[in-house]
């Protein structure tokens, strides 16, 4: 799961992307000013910004610009989003650095298209492989593995995988986990994170102990035996 940053004035812009990118299981922040998306950057720390070149306050570049001088946020990728398609504005988002350009209007498919391949290019390799003990996540082939046999999972329970592997040694509150995971659907109650769990663990045989309950809190993935 990765997390989006949209910055553009205009509220349909961030609706829809907000909208879209939510049903591919990805987080979504939005600022409608330069200074307001330069603070939610550093507070949410996005896998991917997509920034519209106009701007209330600010032009979209000198946003870019002040990304990339910041040494916590110039690894950032960023999709430039303009209202027009002029060989000048694709120049000047290449040259600040941008890692792709958009066009309004926009379709939605393809830019979801374009926020998974820019997610892919900027994810090191050795990161799209999880390990923990005997238990292997390949999260770009979304396979699982215990000891080289293939897990068979539903994507929802892939997705809750990744999310405990992804942050081991941390424990993970059920309310996180419904909100990470699930998307706080007001339907979903935290009984529904145990009972995922459970049949993850099942599934996992052997390695389904490296999924630890933490009482009255939630779950943690740990190779190290904790207090319960």
């Amino acid at each position: 799961m990765a997390r989006i940053l949209a910055i553009g004035q205009e509220s349909d812009f961030r609706a829809v992307l907000e909208y879209s990118v939510a049903q591919t299981g990805h987080r979504t922040f939005a600022a409608s000013t330069g200074e307001g998306g330069l603070k939610l950057a550093h507070e949410v720390r996005p896998d991917v910004v997509l920034l519209d070149l106009v701007l209330p306050d600010t032009p979209g570049t000198s946003v870019a610009k002040e990304l990339q001088r910041d040494p916590e946020t110039r690894l950032i990728p960023i999709i430039m989003v303009a209202a027009k398609a002029d060989e000048i504005d694709r120049v000047v988002g290449f040259e600040i650095g941008a890692d792709d350009f958009v066009v309004k209007p926009f379709n939605v498919r393809e830019m979801l298209l374009r926020i998974e391949a820019v997610l892919r290019r900027s994810q090191p390799a050795n990161l799209q492989i999880l390990n923990v003990g005997e238990l292997r996540v390949d999260r770009q082939a979304h396979r699982v593995t215990v000891k080289a046999q293939e897990i068979a999972m539903t994507p929802l329970e892939f997705k809750l995988l990744v999310t405990l592997v992804e942050r081991r040694d941390r424990v993970q509150p059920r309310r996180t986990l419904l909100i990470d995971v699930w998307g706080v659907d007001p339907n979903v109650t935290t009984r529904t994170v145990d009972t995922h769990v459970k049949r993850v663990r099942d599934k996992l045989g052997s390695a389904g102990r490296l999924i630890q309950t933490v009482r009255g809190v939630g779950y943690r993935v740990s190779e190290h035996r904790g207090k319960e």
